[in-house]
């Protein structure tokens, strides 16, 4: 059986989520925007942000699959324990209503960055978060540092969940 591949990055592509696991500064996320991180996953808050949900976070593996067709399944189990703990950390940190998951796979799919990631989004009764989807803003290293701090805190206060 052939496995079919479905890649869009192009020829000398410089992966953005590669850097910031790496602790580079080439992208526009930082180092300083990393709330948590593990030797299979990197988890920091997004540079680019919709109106009604500031601070936002992504959950990337440490190694580079494009997107979901290739990740293996160690990685999604460790992709989405993390997704657990920062969802419970933006409850407890910005006091929002509820939390939203949100992963995208190729063009077609909405993906613009060719690694895998997975959006977690703190959501507040009346955000029309998938009404704004196009009016996503790119913030500043300066104005995600408070959010990254509040995160790391509540990270740091979680009580370790039994069997990880």
């Amino acid at each position: 059986m052939v496995k079919a591949t479905y890649h869009h990055a192009p020829e000398g592509y410089f992966c953005p989520f590669c850097e910031v696991v790496r602790g580079g500064r080439r992208a526009r996320t930082q180092p300083e925007d990393i709330v948590f991180q593990t030797g299979k996953v990197t988890a920091f808050v997004a540079a680019g942000w919709w109106p009604n949900n500031p601070g936002h976070v992504l959950v990337a593996p440490n190694a580079h699959f494009e997107n979901i067709y290739e990740l293996p399944d160690e990685y999604s189990a460790a992709i989405y324990a993390v997704a657990r703990r920062i969802a419970l950390a933006l409850k407890s940190a910005y006091g929002c209503h509820g939390t939203s998951t949100r992963q995208h796979n190729e063009p077609g799919g909405g993906q613009d960055v060719w690694h895998y990631h997975l959006h977690v989004f703190p959501r507040y009764e009346g955000d029309s978060l998938y009404a704004l989807t196009d009016r996503r803003r790119t913030t500043s290293p300066e104005e995600r540092v408070p959010y990254a701090r509040r995160l790391r805190a509540a990270l740091q206060a979680q009580v370790e969940p039994r069997g990880t």
